[in-house]
This record gives C-alpha cells, structure tokens and sequence, in this order.
C-alpha cells in the first residue's frame, strides 16, 4: 500500500464509522472526524486493527473554523489527502409545518454547508494528489415528504453541490460524486423507530419489519454495505466516474 490519506466525516458510527473502517484496507492513513471524542476513538482502534495509521479530530463541522482545522490536521500528520468522504450530518425528521427556522438551519449547518466547507478546504491538496471526493446524499432527494420535508431538500442540495464541485474538478483533476442510500439499519435509525413506533401503536420489532414491506424491498440495508460503495468510489477502477449520483437502496425507488 503507498503513502495515501483518507479523511472521513461521521465516523464515531453508523456509515461513517464502517466506511473508515473499510477504507483503512485501501488507505495507509485515515482521519476520522466527528464529535463523539470517545466513539471515534473506538473507531480508530478498529482502522489501526485493519492496518492504517489514524488521526482523530472531534469538533463540530457545523462550525465555520473547523474545516480549516481538519485540513491543517491531516496534512500536518501525513502531509497529503487524497480522499474526503462527507458523511457527517444528521437532518431532523420533522414536518414541514412544524419544523422552525432553527431546527432548518441547525439541519442545513452540518450536513450541507460543513461537507461543502470541508471540500473547499480540502481542495487544494486534492488538486496535489488528483484525489476523490464523496458527499453522501440520501434516496429521500428523489421523493421529498411533508413529514420530513427537510431531509429531502438538503438531500437534494447535496446531490447538485456534488455535481457543481465536479464541475470544477474535471479541470483541476479532482473525482466528485455523491451517494443516496435508502434505509440503512444504523444505530440512528434503530433509535428513531424506537420513539416512533409506540406513537403508532407497534413494538420496535412490528416497525422493523413494517417498513420493508411498505417500502417494497427485501430488508433494511446494512452499514458495510454504503462503504463498500464508498471505497469503489474513491478507489482506481472508479476514477472516470465523475459528477454521478450513485443510489444504493435495495430497490426504493422504482423511477429510471
């Protein structure tokens, strides 16, 4: 394996977690970043366990400083980057009348404007190394619903900033594409049905195999399997795929 840096947001859990988990196979180092100091480190136990270097930065990408302060960490440390995984943000899953100025912005400040911070940041040192970019998205883009209105509009304003930051990078020898994965059974999602379904007269157990059905798919999909996806994207065999939008979701959405 030669000398390469990938940095990873959200990696104290779910996705986040696994893809930096996977990466450290095809990567001799690998930051992760989020705000959870004691999950990332049991994160990074587990990258040096499959054979990469690690470097853990808690902070909030939510705040303006901080994408200067995961750049500056990651080439301090290994002198290059030459993958940004965004998977950082969660959006609350509110309805559209309810949901306040607050709550939209609170959604919109790590989730959209923290990944395209951290990306510009990043840019010049993945000009260096024509390196690779992913901004993860989600399926709720394709179908936005009142009762999570939010969740599918910044979905869909991920989905076109990947595009525009590929745009840019086919001169500049950057890779960008964006990720929407469906219903993954991560640790946030599990905790969700756990309030939701009481409210809806089921047990935990009925909700979990409820939506599957509802949803006409097979079964909920598993972390490793979006950093799979996540690891061919950054990887040599992806590197003519630029600009895409790759949907990894069991079979949701039914539209070509």
């Amino acid at each position: 394996m030669s000398s390469s840096v990938a940095v990873v947001t959200g990696a104290s859990q779910g996705i986040g977690r696994s893809t930096a988990i996977r990466l450290a196979r095809d990567f001799s180092s690998v930051v992760l970043v989020a705000r959870n100091r004691s999950h990332l480190e049991d994160t990074a136990s587990q990258v040096r366990a499959a054979g990469a270097k690690t470097l853990v930065i808690d902070l909030d990408l939510a705040e303006p400083s901080a994408a200067r302060t995961v750049v500056e960490g990651a080439r301090g440390a290994f002198g290059r980057i030459d993958a940004l995984v965004n998977i950082a943000g969660a959006v609350p899953q509110i309805d559209l009348f309810e949901m306040t100025d607050e709550q939209w912005d609170a959604g919109m400040a790590l989730k959209l404007h923290g990944a395209r911070r951290l990306t510009i940041e990043a840019w010049p040192a993945l000009t260096e190394t024509k390196g690779s970019v992913v901004l993860m998205s989600g399926n709720s883009a394709i179908f936005p619903k009142a009762p999570y209105a939010a969740v599918g509009t910044i979905n869909a304003a991920i989905a076109a900033l990947a595009k525009a930051f590929s745009d840019r990078g086919i001169a500049d020898g950057v890779q960008v594409n964006s990720v929407m994965p469906g219903a993954v059974m991560t640790g946030r999602r599990r905790s969700y049905l756990e309030h939701w379904a009481p409210a809806h007269d089921m047990t935990v157990e009925e909700a979990m195999a409820n939506f599957p059905q509802e949803a006409d798919i097979a079964r909920f999909g598993r972390p490793e399997e979006i950093a799979e996806l996540m690891a061919f994207l950054v990887s040599p065999a992806a590197r003519w795929m630029t600009g895409s939008t790759v949907r990894m979701d069991g079979g949701e959405v039914k539209s070509v």
